[in-house]
């Protein structure tokens, strides 16, 4: 049996009817349901709903053999782990926005709001540029509109927010969806049951 770390929330609910697709059927979850690890039906695999940021943690310790999780989280957490296929759900990007007036003045350090610290200083790292980071874990767009920061980093999906607010990206950071990743010990001796979940979930995205 495999044990799996599903991220909490639509992305959750998404990879559950993939997963379902793919021969992995989990019973419906009610309304007061308080079981923390639930069996499929088949008995195949078992799974447990996490906050998607502790997905990593989970799989890279070895409490879940697979799990479900974002290309920010991974690339954020740096979470010693196999990813081994792209689910294709979920899709955004990282990027960088700013008021639709910012010019970068480059005589003095860029201050950035975000909730990915690691991603941003690795990526203005690769332009040469100096940073401030200011941590935030809500309204990032609020920081360059009230004077916080420069610019931020955040998710962007459609972009209406940031143009409702003034803001417009200025440069894609990376592009992000759901990735299915494996803890490396599990991939030895549990094989032949991640390769056929890989396997099927590779038939059901063709």
């Amino acid at each position: 049996m495999l044990n799996i770390a599903l991220p909490k929330g639509r992305l959750g609910e998404s990879v559950l009817k993939r997963f379902k697709e793919a021969g992995y059927v989990f019973p419906e979850l009610e309304d007061g349901d308080r079981r923390l690890v639930i069996p499929s039906e088949n008995g195949n695999a078992s799974f447990f709903l996490v906050k998607p940021t502790d997905v990593p943690v989970y799989v890279e310790y070895g409490v879940a053999d697979v799990g479900v999780a974002g290309k920010d989280v991974l690339i954020e957490s740096g979470a010693d782990v196999y990813e081994l296929i792209d689910l294709g759900l979920g899709k955004c990007r990282l990027a960088v926005a700013a008021k639709n007036d910012f010019r970068d003045d480059q005589d003095r350090l860029l201050r950035v709001a975000t909730k990915y610290p690691n991603v941003s200083k690795a990526y203005f790292s690769g332009l040469n540029r100096d940073i401030e980071i200011v941590t935030l874990n809500g309204s990032i767009e609020l920081a360059p509109i009230l004077g916080l920061t420069d610019v931020i980093v955040d998710i962007v999906e459609t972009g209406k927010t940031l143009k409702e607010n003034g803001l417009s990206v200025i440069n894609d950071v990376v592009n992000i969806s759901a990735r299915l990743i494996a803890n490396k010990a599990a991939s030895k001796f549990k094989q032949a049951e991640v390769s056929a979940l890989v396997k099927a979930l590779g038939e059901v995205i063709k």
